[in-house]
């Protein structure tokens, strides 16, 4: 990178980008802002507009023009266009993230300082687990509130600690993966053992949909590749069985965030179903049924979902005597029926379509080039769209900021995919 000082700007901000997202939603906004003005500095002086031919990127701008679209037609429009202009930072997020990983020599030394942001949250998690309160005094396992206890970490009183490991945990391990492949057999034991942190961590913040997707990611990338023996494989996924096995045993957070609503559960398809009735998620996303079926086509807007139930009290649930969910909720907590929700079958089908198309075009290089931190991001992103499993919002600041790194990374992290690859090509 010719700009050297536009390279250390970019390097400082890239690498504390988990740490921004720790401080808040507006640190993280501001964090990002800066990087895409950085980007633009760099177009300004380099007068290098050559990736609006990349199909990667007009693809995206179609998107983007979609977003604007749905703005006109929500509901409450002055709602949608806030959240919807606002997307072009993700875009220039992308574009950002393949430039410096193309051209700067440092790209990688951002991803060691990842490792140790999420090495220190890990350890205070954990901290929070053993103690009921973290470092800094945050969380109260033993709490009593509408969502019941949660491990929270850092993020104080919101329960996101699961998904903030689960954004940057295959990142973090594939990259390890990448550069540890050919050292010696310790090394490599050393690694899988700060992955089975990483996982356990995910598993005591209590996030049930956050540990499945962690579980089933980590086994997956666990059988598909041959960074260890597969002796050493079972040994450790017996050790990982038996660890979890007693802290089930011993810890009540644990057994009333799992065993007692979760695992009991799936004995029998009566349970299954019984318990998925009487929940809070049935709840959410019968309704954002019932705001798809009002609204087939475009939906109510990006944002609106809340606008629709809130005002109009569509649901059967809210409000009632018989339900004791007395809330109105931002989204339906499930990404299908969001997009259906605010997006309808047009929207939804649009938006789905490129997404898929962008993330599942790489996988047959993923697996040829054998990029561990690219098939940890195409892993993660599959996660996103797992059918039925609850999540946040697609469109949330928090939400969106995790997805767009993994995806911006499932591109950039590797020369050949790289969009400035095949420009310079």
């Amino acid at each position: 990178m010719e700009n050297k000082y536009l390279e250390k700007f970019f390097f400082i901000f890239f690498s504390i980008i988990p740490l921004s997202m720790i401080l808040g939603p507006s640190v993280s906004l501001i964090n990002i802002i800066i990087i895409n003005f950085l980007f633009i500095y760099y177009l300004y002086i380099s007068k290098d507009f050559t990736f609006l031919k990349n199909k990667i990127i007009v693809l995206l701008l179609i998107l983007y023009i979609y977003l604007i679209f749905n703005s006109f037609i929500s509901i409450d429009p002055s709602i949608g266009i806030k959240r919807n202009l606002g997307f072009l930072r993700f875009i220039l997020l992308f574009l950002a993230f393949n430039y410096f990983f193309y051209y700067s020599e440092n790209s990688k030394k951002i991803l060691k300082w990842w490792s140790i942001i999420l090495f220190i949250f890990v350890i205070d998690v954990f901290v929070e687990f053993f103690t009921g309160s973290n470092t800094l005094g945050f969380g109260d396992i033993n709490s009593k509130e509408f969502f019941g206890p949660r491990i929270v970490g850092f993020f104080k009183d919101e329960p996101i600690a699961g998904a903030f490991v689960l954004g940057f945990f295959l990142i973090i391990i594939g990259n390890f993966f990448n550069d540890f492949e050919k050292k010696k057999n310790y090394v490599k034991i050393l690694i899988y053992v700060i992955a089975f942190l990483f996982l356990f961590s995910i598993l005591v913040t209590g996030e049930r949909s956050n540990s499945l997707k962690a579980l089933a990611a980590f086994l997956i990338f666990f059988s598909f590749n041959n960074f260890i023996k597969n002796k050493t494989k079972i040994l450790f996924l017996l050790s990982f069985s038996i660890m979890i096995s007693f802290s089930f045993m011993y810890s009540d957070f644990l057994k009333y965030r799992f065993n007692d609503s979760f695992i009991q559960m799936l004995t029998s398809k009566e349970k299954i179903m019984n318990t998925y009735q009487r929940s809070i998620y049935s709840v959410m996303y019968k309704t954002g049924f019932q705001v798809f079926i009002k609204y087939p086509i475009f939906g109510v807007g990006n944002k609106n979902f809340r606008v629709e139930i809130c005002q109009n009290d569509i649901s059967p649930f809210f409000g009632k005597e018989s339900s004791p969910y007395q809330l109105c909720t931002t989204h339906p907590h499930q990404i299908y029926f969001e997009f259906l929700a605010e997006h309808g079958i047009i929207g939804s089908i649009l938006l789905l379509s490129i997404l898929f198309f962008l993330i599942f075009r790489l996988l047959r290089i993923i697996f040829i080039s054998k990029n561990y931190l690219q098939f940890g991001c195409f892993l993660y992103l599959i996660l996103v769209f797992t059918p039925l499993l609850p999540g946040g919002s697609f469109f949330n600041d928090f939400s969106s900021t995790i997805f767009w790194i993994n995806f911006s990374l499932l591109y950039a992290s590797d020369k050949k995919t790289n969009i400035y690859h095949s420009l310079k090509s």
